[in-house]
């Protein structure tokens, strides 16, 4: 009895055994930061229960999609499958989906809401890594980029005119970025950089409406409409500068807890946060996401193949495009855009994904055969 019970024991921790913890943890701290910024001792906050929920479903989620092989990724079905579900999911959005701040972007099941969008930016990784795995040889031929660019446009059509502007800017630099991973030419980049000059005035002129142009003019000249469009910048900015070195306590951040700071608990987390944990606060949430990306990165160097080295690498993409947009909006140096923050935001859909994202990387780590490097250091061990 007491053996069985030992090698049932043991057989659990081989299971997780790949588990990159440090990872984990620098993820899992995040979440927590933001729950902690969400709860306020001075009113009952439906979010900071509800968000309990997610993580505590999401971490399940993350040990669930750790231990399977995922080597049926790099089948050209599963991988076009996928694509088409999500693109007739984010079609149907606009039928079926529910109008929240002016966009539609989710389904409304009651209790819960789905956004398509975040499982997108997920698979457009999965796509990526799958057709540069086998054409990075040939990624000097310019065709590849337009193929890949095709992909990616079909999402980043459907989200911006939902109208998602903050992640159709994040689709945008997920492909971007994995395609300057692959090894494109300076030459083709300075005829994407004019392509993409194209599509952003034919975007002004003929896709952005009134209400995001003004959002960009009120970036370009922040204090012209303060009380109007400009409103919830200048109020992310005031939030971000109170927070001083020390801030002014968890829950008692007078910016988002007297809802002078609309939507505190999603767009704005980080603004909310500062406010509350200043500086020293913020650095430590800055080192929490390098420790999380370092990580990240560290399991692609060791990946099996070029597909998870690739996959790994869109991940670090996605989720640092993120951070750098939700950041860089929170402190006035990018147009608001309404864009989560990583593991920290209120929400399932994200929270969801990004949990998700990393047990795959982990599946792929457990099932990773030896480093090349490692290889070569036990043939010189051996030859020695």
């Amino acid at each position: 009895m007491i053996s069985r019970l030992k090698r049932a024991a043991e057989n659990q921790t081989q299971l997780f055994s790949h588990i990159d913890w440090f990872l984990l943890a620098a993820a899992l701290a995040i979440s927590l930061l933001g729950l902690v910024t969400m709860r306020s001792f001075s009113a009952e906050n439906s979010f900071f229960d509800k968000q309990i929920i997610w993580i505590c479903i999401a971490i399940v989620a993350f040990f669930v999609t750790s231990i399977p092989a995922y080597g049926f990724l790099r089948r050209p079905q599963v991988i076009a499958g996928s694509l088409v579900i999500i693109v007739f999911l984010l079609g149907l959005v606009f039928l079926f989906g529910s109008i929240v701040k002016g966009a539609q972007n989710r389904f409304n099941f009651g209790f819960f809401a789905v956004q398509p969008s975040d499982p997108a930016k997920l698979l457009l990784v999965m796509v990526l890594a799958k057709y540069f795995a086998r054409r990075h040889v040939e990624i000097a031929h310019i065709r590849h980029i337009f193929v890949s660019g095709a992909y990616a446009f079909a999402l980043f059509v459907l989200v911006f005119f939902q109208p998602d502007f903050g992640s159709s800017i994040i689709i945008a630099s997920i492909w971007l970025g994995m395609v300057l991973v692959a090894g494109i030419s300076w030459k083709h980049l300075v005829v994407l950089a004019i392509s993409a000059l194209i599509v952003v005035t034919g975007l002004w002129h003929y896709g952005l409406h009134p209400y995001q142009k003004q959002r960009i003019l009120t970036f370009l000249h922040p204090l012209t409409d303060i009380r109007g469009s400009g409103y919830n910048a200048y109020q992310s900015t005031v939030a971000v500068g109170s927070g001083e070195l020390l801030g002014k306590g968890i829950g008692y951040g007078t910016q988002s807890k007297l809802q002078f700071l609309p939507e505190y608990q999603t767009d704005f987390i980080f603004a909310a946060y500062a406010e509350e944990w200043g500086f020293v606060g913020v650095i430590l949430l800055f080192g929490l996401f390098s420790v999380l990306i370092i990580r990240i990165l560290a399991a692609s160097l060791h990946a099996a193949d070029n597909f998870d080295m690739l996959f790994g690498t869109g991940i670090a993409i996605y989720f640092t495009a993120q951070f750098v947009v939700h950041v860089g909006m929170n402190m006035g140096l990018l147009p608001i855009t309404g864009t989560t923050l990583p593991f920290m935001s209120y929400g399932g859909s994200h929270l969801l994904t990004e949990y998700v994202a990393l047990g795959i990387l982990m599946g792929m780590r457990r099932h990773a055969r030896p480093s090349i490097q490692a290889r070569d250091e036990t043939e010189i061990v051996g030859a020695l």
